[in-house]
């Protein structure tokens, strides 16, 4: 840890002598972890590298810990296909499925406990959620503030009456504000994202404290990754935006200089669904602020691709990424969330985008709206499973092709430079789930569905269920990832004009002795490749394992991945 960093950075927070006291805690703080911390860990990625996104009840079975059944699955299924697991939320909480934490230190009890955590790690790297905007109303810090009891009286925020918060970005449809009653009487404390989840209060570097400790404490319980969720929204200031804000990057900046000191091998990863310049602005340099960052343009400009047949917005965006050195891409399709809308304005035009959300709503899913400055609101991510966003659950069509679609999007996802994760409903070819949304209440529940373990294991065992059919392809591609090291997280990436529909680009690896054409056809037509006699020496396919006809021109019949590798004769 350089001092004098954070001296400056604890400085540029709280003043500088407040600085200079939190920098003495802090290095108290780091006294008490850094010797449970300081074995020397293997750090890095490579191509091997695929995360799993599941939540900790992902897949049920009466009489046994969610924990230990996730972990059986994994193990038994999936050791030779991923290296990691995202585990959703698993502390005690009361709402949000997880994202309203009760107590950050404990694992919730109907999930299991801290040593089937710990099982879970034997055989995968870990991702630990911190979410750390916000606390649930039923928290012990938030119930003491209400008694104003000690330190937590200023862990939370009382805006003061003549705060001026009309520019403050809001994520949802809901208040920002929410009245409680405290024994020295009736309080509007803020809540970003809902009246059960209270914003913690930065401006206090005692939260700032307090979080540290909690971070710390995860690596100690085996985090590999830390993923920052909604980390845009962590500083607040009236007469601002309170989004990504200068002081929060710099605690950011501060959480990175910390782990490098502690804990090299564990990566930080923030979540930050905004437009793509002030997303990729949570990587700093490369080296100082997030390792990876959540690319958020990509599920919704993959959508949009196959929707329209067209390539070209997504060739054109994927071109013109410019990563820092050190840093990657976490890439996804899907997740516990919906398809953020966010990132394409800028991108799409406006049509375009209220052409994703209404075939969306005509595909069974429902759209999450965010109330905007001016008093209207705007659709903010569309909630439907990423297989029936693709393909219309409603039409006549062959289930071969919508398989055919769902693996060619996938596909993209696992040719394209980054740190991929796939969700588990992905994995398994789930459909939306209307039935949940509804009796929930909430429009994420349709991506949500928890799923029942014999249920799951007989779909995987029979021949002609979708399930199987999906696992097996997703299977084969990832599997020739992890063997091929073109596919490295920070290797090379060309990205070039192959046609109208077709995706393509050129992966190299790092010490570029191996280079991988990626050709993907995103229409429902026979794509012919431009200028495709400057790959007549790509002959072999790693997708069907086999040497391809080299007869021109080259063509890729619909929905097909060609993964070729240069022939050497």
């Amino acid at each position: 840890m350089d001092p004098s960093k954070v001296r400056d950075l604890l400085s540029g927070l709280y003043g500088h002598d407040a600085g200079g006291s939190v920098y003495e805690q802090l290095t108290q703080l780091l006294e008490k972890y850094y010797v449970r911390n300081s074995t020397s860990y293997p750090g890095g990625l490579d191509q091997s590298e695929t995360i799993l996104i599941a939540y900790p009840d992902q897949i049920r079975q009466e009489g046994r810990p969610a924990l230990a059944v996730l972990e059986d699955f994994c193990r038994r299924h999936l050791r030779d296909l991923i290296t990691g697991i995202h585990i959703l939320p698993f502390y005690p909480w009361t709402s949000d499925d997880g994202f309203s934490v009760v107590d950050y230190r404990e694992v919730d009890p109907r999930y299991g406990s801290w040593d089937d955590i710990r099982r879970l790690g034997q055989n995968f790297k870990l991702m630990f959620d911190a979410v750390i905007n916000h606390v649930s109303v039923k928290s012990a810090w938030f119930r003491s503030m209400l008694e104003n009891e000690g330190r937590y009286r200023d862990y939370f925020i009382i805006p003061a009456l003549d705060d001026d918060l009309s520019r403050v970005v809001r994520p949802r449809a809901l208040p920002l504000l929410t009245e409680f009653q405290t024994a020295n009487g009736s309080v509007e404390v803020w809540t970003t994202f809902s009246a059960d989840q209270v914003d913690l209060n930065y401006s206090n570097p005692q939260v700032l404290l307090e979080i540290l400790d909690v971070l710390l404490f995860y690596i100690s319980q085996g985090a590999d990754f830390i993923r920052l969720d909604a980390i845009a929204y962590l500083w607040k200031e009236p007469r601002t935006t309170c989004i990504s804000l200068p002081q929060t990057h710099a605690i950011i900046r501060l959480f990175r200089a910390l782990l490098d000191q502690v804990a090299p091998h564990v990566m930080l990863i923030t979540e930050t669904n905004v437009p793509h310049a002030e997303n990729i602005s949570y990587f700093g340099d490369g080296n100082n602020e997030a390792h990876l960052v959540y690319n958020f343009s990509l599920p919704p400009l993959v959508l949009h691709a196959f929707q329209t047949g067209s390539a070209e917005t997504l060739t054109r965006w994927a071109a013109g990424l410019d990563l820092p050195e050190g840093a990657t891409f976490f890439n996804f399709l899907a997740s516990h969330d919906g398809i953020g809308l966010n990132p394409l304005h800028g991108i799409l035009p406006e049509e375009e985008i209220d052409a994703l959300v209404e075939r969306a709503r005509s595909h069974g899913g429902l759209v999450s709206l965010k109330d905007m400055a001016d008093g209207t609101q705007r659709p903010y991510e569309l909630n439907i499973n990423y297989f029936d966003a693709l393909s219309d659950p409603y039409a006549a069509e062959p289930v071969e092709i919508q398989v055919d679609r769902f693996i060619s999007a996938h596909a993209i996802l696992l040719a394209m430079r980054g740190l991929p994760a796939v969700y588990f409903h992905s994995l398994v070819g789930s459909r939306s789930w209307p039935e949940g949304a509804k009796a929930s209440g909430h429009k994420r529940t349709i991506n949500r569905r928890k799923l029942e373990a014999n249920e799951l294991e007989d779909l995987l065992s029979d021949q002609d269920s979708l399930p199987l059919r999906v696992f097996n392809r997703l299977a084969n591609l990832l599997k020739i990832r992890r063997e091929h090291p073109a596919f490295h997280p920070y290797g090379s990436q060309e990205v070039f004009s192959a046609g109208p529909g077709i995706f393509g680009l050129l992966r190299t690896s790092p010490d570029s002795h191996e280079r991988i054409l990626c050709l993907h056809n995103i229409s429902n037509r026979e794509e012919l490749l431009e200028n495709s006699q400057l790959y007549d020496r790509w002959t072999h396919d790693l997708v069907e394992n086999k040497r391809r006809n080299a007869e021109l021109p080259l063509s890729l019949k619909p929905y097909q991945t060609l993964w070729l590798v240069e022939s050497k004769d």
